[in-house]
């Protein structure tokens, strides 16, 4: 196969078509070697429409779905994000291609030793030729952040979650945003985007996104207090 040429499919077929417009994001998803980051027998399976299985229940989303939420959390270079949940470092590769300052959240001790090997790889592309920072990757448990390098400028949750822990939520700097996927036991998952202005928090719903729920994520995603966490 072609992997280069299935990229540009890719993102010709799948992403631009789905409202995704940001010059940065169509360059990260053409550049970044989506098919490094899966083990060979599922290279071929990774451009595909859907969530590509990883582990455990885990999985690596679908590109599509990674492109929209990234358009929304619309990370400047030079912005510091955390990505929840990293895999195997495929969305923080694609954030490092696109300027950011990374840190890389992981729990699966394979997955976590994947995403170091991965993210160690030198930066395709223009990557290589902007200096891109190294993605710093840490272990811990997903739900709690890493708060020793907030506050964060973005928030990627990579997978579905039944709420956005408080942990979470206390980790973004004033303007920051969250993106993920909220998304109850058996039901229709939408994807999200939150803000914290002034000390409170907006939540916005943006689209439908089925992608696979997080484990161990239900019983640290309690509700936020009464009136800190609005709808609009």
């Amino acid at each position: 196969m072609d992997f280069t040429e299935a990229r540009r499919f890719m993102v010709d077929g799948q992403i631009r078509p789905n409202k995704v417009t940001d010059p940065r994001i169509l360059d990260a998803m053409r550049e970044v070697p989506r098919e490094r980051f899966v083990p060979p027998a599922l290279a071929f399976r990774v451009m595909a429409d859907a969530d590509t299985p990883l582990r455990d229940g885990r999985v690596m989303m679908q590109a599509m779905t990674l492109a929209r939420l990234l358009q929304s959390a619309a990370v400047l270079p030079g912005q510091r994000v955390l990505v929840v949940a990293a895999g195997t470092g495929y969305s923080a590769a694609v954030l490092r291609h696109i300027g950011a300052e990374v840190v890389a959240l992981e729990s699966n001790p394979e997955l976590l030793a994947a995403a170091r090997a991965n993210l160690a790889m030198p930066a395709e592309g223009s990557m290589a030729s902007a200096a891109a920072a190294p993605v710093r990757v840490e272990s811990g448990p997903l739900a709690e952040g890493w708060a020793a390098a907030a506050p964060y400028d973005a928030i990627l949750i990579d997978g579905a979650v039944d709420a956005i822990p408080p942990a979470l939520r206390d980790q973004l700097a004033e303007g920051g945003r969250i993106v993920g996927v909220i998304r109850a036991a058996g039901g229709a998952g939408r994807a999200v985007l939150a803000r914290r202005t002034h000390g409170s928090f907006g939540l916005t719903e943006t689209f439908d996104a089925q992608t696979a729920r997080l484990p161990d994520f239900a019983a640290a995603a309690a509700p936020a207090p009464a009136g800190a966490f609005q709808f609009v």
